[in-house]
């Protein structure tokens, strides 16, 4: 199948915007969004103003994503690696990336536990589009009411 949409954005705020107008497109499917400011603007540069200036940003924002969901959709929020903007250097940290699930058809407070790969979201992907992989641990089936 591969990509039929590519929605370009330069920033996390078109990043948001162009979330919201494929959610309210109303189509199946995956969408993707890099909200990349977090890690070239703010965590490699240890900008910790602006990296808190972005969450603040991000969170006044989740309200109109949540909104344009449709009922079965599932919004699952993590990062490629730890970018502590407090540590030294510019190099990625090691603590854990956040893993965070919601959606109107989701369970409140699910304890995901500490994942040991990103395969377990790839591998939560595939089974909410009905596919296995041959790596990762699905979480679909305890956060989802319906699946």
């Amino acid at each position: 199948m591969g990509v039929t949409h590519d929605l370009t954005a330069k920033n996390n705020d078109q990043s948001i915007d162009q979330t919201v107008r494929a959610l309210r497109e109303e189509t199946r499917g995956l969408i993707f969004s890099n909200l990349v400011d977090f890690d070239m603007l703010y965590g490699h540069r240890r900008d910790t103003e602006g990296y808190a200036r972005a969450l603040e940003h991000f969170d006044s924002r989740l309200p109109e994503i949540e909104d344009a969901m449709g009922a079965s959709d599932i919004f699952i929020i993590t990062a490629d690696h730890g970018n502590d903007p407090t540590f030294r250097g510019t190099d990625h940290t090691r603590e854990y990336a956040p893993l965070m699930v919601f959606g109107k058809s989701a369970r409140a407070g699910v304890d995901l536990g500490i994942r040991q790969s990103l395969s377990d979201i790839g591998q939560t992907i595939a089974d909410n589009f009905g596919l296995k992989l041959t790596a990762g641990d699905s979480f679909l089936k305890a956060v989802m009411n319906d699946k």
